[in-house]
């Protein structure tokens, strides 16, 4: 579950800092029938201001009326669903940190032989499934990577890599580890 918006990566012109923080703040300005609306970011070095563009020169009527609404009243869900939007992320040459942003939430006992375990993301933050069992296990990553190579966690994802979707293993406990 994220509990924070998450830190961009940009590289800030004034001090050189690698990150800003989102507050929710957007800017939208009218030219005649045109508006530009941007998200507020501000830089975790010098406080600095950078404009992250959510859209440029579109028509009035172009814009829906709740996106408008949403903008004037600097919604912080609507910067987080921005945020993770992979098109104003290239637009905008932008990455985000999630560390320190989301928690793991454990709905349950993780006792017996054998568990079956369903992850949900509240969010599709990008995080290292052998990073999630060792916290909800309480073991060091280095073991959760031999147990896979054990065969004791099992996958039909990849569990070595970084995903943000939703997916489900097996940990077979077989007097490998106690606890």
């Amino acid at each position: 579950m994220p509990i924070s918006l998450p830190l961009v990566r940009r590289r800030c012109h004034v001090c050189a800092s690698e990150r800003f923080r989102a507050n929710g703040k957007f800017r939208v300005n009218a030219n005649h029938k045109v508006l530009d609306a941007w998200l507020l970011v501000l830089c975790t070095g010098c406080g600095d201001t950078a404009k992250l563009t959510v859209f440029e020169r579109a028509h009035v009527r172009s814009v829906r009326p709740e996106l408008l609404d949403r903008l004037h009243h600097n919604d912080i869900g609507l910067a987080a669903e921005l945020l993770q939007d992979t098109v104003l992320q290239r637009r905008n040459r932008i990455s985000l940190d999630w560390d320190g942003a989301w928690r793991l939430e454990v709905a349950g006992p993780l006792d017996g032989e054998e568990v079956d375990v369903e992850v949900r993301f509240g969010a599709r933050i990008p995080v290292r499934p052998v990073r999630l069992i060792a916290e909800a296990f309480g073991l060091a990553r280095a073991e959760v990577v031999r147990l896979v190579d054990e065969g004791c966690l099992v996958s039909t994802v990849r569990l070595g890599g970084k995903l943000s979707g939703d997916f489900a293993f097996t940990f077979k406990r077989n007097g490998t580890m106690s606890g």
